[in-house]
């Protein structure tokens, strides 16, 4: 067995009963083998990012211990975005609607870069969307290359964020 690692993750929606999703998904990840949940942000109405003709999404960020690797954590993520009807573009197109959106952002310190897993998540150092509701439950966490959150997140600012 493999020594925990603490690993944060996004989560995300905007169709739908949104705030039950991410309760259930947080649910979920605390359920997951060798996993558990430390701590939970509070929830955050965003504006939609990249695709801005759609509703306001409802952000949080996760906290776990887990002795997953990151793979199999990332495949469990997953299958519990896929249980709660999730559904990804067949084109690859990203930013669209969905009823839950589960993101690898940092796992311990790690940097890894391999086919459809990338740690740190691309721009999480550039989105307020994840720095605040990631502020809450792990400021001074390390994003590799990049800084603390804390840091990160004064940089960047959290205009139209606000608890959902």
């Amino acid at each position: 067995m493999s020594a925990p690692v603490r690993a944060c993750v996004g989560l995300g929606g905007n169709i739908g009963d949104v705030a039950a999703a991410l309760r259930d998904a947080l649910a979920a990840l605390d359920a997951l083998p060798g996993t558990r949940l430390l701590r939970a942000s509070g929830f955050y109405r965003t504006p939609a990012w990249g695709m801005e003709d759609q509703a306001d999404f409802v952000n949080a960020a996760a906290l776990l211990e887990t002795t997953l690797a990151p793979r199999a954590l990332l495949d469990a993520l997953l299958a519990i975005e896929r249980a709660h009807g999730r559904e990804r573009a067949a084109d690859g197109s990203r930013w669209g609607p969905r009823t839950l959106d589960l993101d690898l952002l940092l796992y311990g310190e790690s940097e890894i870069d391999a086919p459809g897993l990338v740690v740190p998540h691309p721009q999480l150092h550039a989105r307020a969307f994840v720095l605040v509701p990631l502020a809450d439950i792990a400021p001074d966490a390390r994003v590799p290359g990049r800084g603390r959150v804390d840091a990160l997140l004064a940089a960047v600012g959290a205009r139209g964020i606000r608890p959902a």
